[in-house]
Formats: C-alpha cells, structure tokens, sequence
C-alpha cells in the first residue's frame, strides 16, 4: 500500500475523532440553564438574578437574529461566548467561557464553508440560543 493510503486513513480517523454525532437540542439547553441563566435569565430575555443586581442587566439573547437583519449570527456569537473577541477588551463582564466548554469536537461549517473542529458544547449551545430567537413584531 502506497503512502498515499495512510495518509488518507490518517486523516479519516482524525476527522472521525473529531465529528462525533451532533449535539442534541437538550445539550445546549443543559449548557445555557448551567452557565447562563445568572445574567441571562431562564428564558433568555436579560433578566437574570445576578445580572440584574451588579450589572443593570445582560443583553437579550432572543433578539440576536432581529438585531442582526434576520440572520442568527452563529459564528459571532460563538466567539462571543468562547471569549475569543473579548480577549482584547478590558473591563468586560462576561466571562470567557471557553475552557469551560472545551471537550469533543465536532466539525462546524463556518460561514464561509470551512470545517472548524469547534468544541460540541459550544456549538450546542449556539444551536440552542437559535431556538429561542423571537421575530420582530
């Protein structure tokens, strides 16, 4: 067997370990009930406990494809979540979430048709906050 073999075997397995089955509705909504709900409250909306006390409020999460033309901005709100935008800013309340996230991979289609191994909890997650989006009236 030629080089060319393994090296295409190789690279099925490493795609294999990395593309388990997609996350379930019910592991995004565990994720955001564990993580999320302090700022953002049960339904999304801002109104958390925590939230509400020290910061005035959090931004609502069910309004995040209204606000962005009628599109769920996955891949933003991804990063926002993960912390990967906020790295550079100081002073901002949300906390980086993405080593609490990290575990098996799953290839995500980024916008622009790239496969990213991203963590499965966190596209979970982005998949969840999808559901609970509302129209504009």
């Amino acid at each position: 067997m030629t080089w060319r073999f393994w090296f295409a075997m190789a690279v099925s397995a490493g795609a294999v370990a990395c593309a388990p089955a997609r996350p379930t509705p019910e592991v995004g909504r565990a994720t955001y009930q564990a993580n999320c709900t302090g700022c953002h409250g049960a339904g999304g909306q801002g109104d958390g406990t925590v939230a509400g006390l020290v910061f005035g409020g959090a931004p609502d999460l069910t309004r995040l494809s209204a606000r962005n033309g009628g599109t769920f901005p996955d891949a933003r709100v991804m990063s926002v979540i993960d912390g990967y935008t906020r790295r550079q800013q100081h002073g901002g309340v949300m906390p980086e979430f993405g080593p609490l996230l990290e575990g098996r991979k799953v290839l995500w289609r980024a916008p622009d048709g790239t496969l990213t191994p991203t963590p499965v909890k966190l596209v979970a997650l982005a998949e969840y906050l999808q559901t609970i989006q509302v129209t504009e009236d």
